[in-house]
């Protein structure tokens, strides 16, 4: 990190990639992390207000509308808050003179590939959800001249709503659950995106970049070690039956990928940051444990 302390602006603070901001940020970073109501990235005003008052050295946005399904029936919605408002906020850290980093999607991509989409591949996206954050790509390039655009997939974490907290309260409700089989990703700890954030910053990065955990896994895949992991600390008491589904006994509004592993091999080198997705689905997983034990349950 800079050797003199920085002022870093999150907006989306109070969201599972906020919170992991919040928790590993570097010593030397005074975070503002302002509430929703005091940084509406939806008004030209209050961001305007917001930066001058604060002087942010960078602005991470962190926040996003990220209801796929949803997305499809609130294209507008979608659209000021993925592409309108990150545009906002990238002007905003240009004018100030401060870094920005932006978080992206990989459904920005239509799944059609074989090997791990790298940062130059062409984007086609699928959906509303992935043509809004393409837009706010887009968006951000053009307002800042050197912005950070990390793009991830799959992103959990102890604290918000997840497929990982998805699947451990099915689990505990049901004898069984039906999982997609044939979409394969890589999941992504919200802990080690932040990590990799501050990361690319430190090393004064600029430019796309890809950021997941290692390796690959189906949604089925991830469901089974969930439910193997949570056995194993005692997240979950007894053993659900997990049945493997496809893509077409599950309709959705939203097309998905059925492919989208990302390549991450430059993100990797520059931070020196790597770690597979099932050690940090193990490691999230007993924080959750260690979390309930004390009472502190999100």
């Amino acid at each position: 990190m800079n050797a003199r302390p920085i002022r870093v602006l999150i907006a989306g603070s109070a969201g599972q990639l906020g919170r992991a901001l919040a928790a590993t940020a570097p010593a030397g970073v005074t975070l503002i992390a302002p509430p929703e109501a005091a940084f509406d990235i939806l008004s030209d005003a209050m961001v305007t207000d917001v930066v001058a008052a604060e002087q942010p050295d960078l602005i991470i946005n962190a926040a996003a509308y990220t209801a796929v399904d949803k997305a499809e029936a609130e294209r507008d919605i979608a659209e000021a808050v993925n592409a309108t408002a990150a545009g906002r906020l990238a002007r905003a850290a240009a004018r100030a003179g401060a870094g920005f980093v932006h978080v992206s999607t990989d459904f920005i991509f239509d799944g059609a590939a074989s090997r791990p989409y790298p940062p130059s591949a062409t984007p086609a996206p699928l959906g509303v959800y992935g043509e809004t954050k393409l837009n706010g790509e887009r968006a951000v390039e053009a307002a800042h001249m050197a912005p950070i655009i990390v793009r991830t997939a799959w992103v959990y974490a102890a604290v918000g709503n997840n497929f990982v907290k998805t699947m451990l309260r099915l689990m505990a409700e049901r004898d069984e659950v039906r999982v997609v089989a044939d979409q394969i990703g890589t999941p992504t700890h919200a802990a080690g995106l932040a990590r990799a954030i501050w990361a690319l910053h430190a090393a004064g990065a600029s430019g796309t970049f890809h950021w997941t955990d290692a390796g690959a896994a189906s949604w089925y895949d991830f469901a089974v070690a969930i439910q193997e992991e949570a056995l194993a600390v005692g997240l979950l008491e007894q053993q659900a039956k997990v049945l493997p589904i496809r893509t077409e006994d599950y309709p959705t509004p939203a097309a998905r990928p059925s492919y989208s592993v990302l390549d991450k091999s430059a993100t990797w080198a520059i931070t020196g940051i790597a770690a597979h997705w099932r050690t940090e689905l193990r490691t999230c997983l007993a924080a959750m444990k260690a979390a309930s034990l004390k009472g502190d349950a999100a």
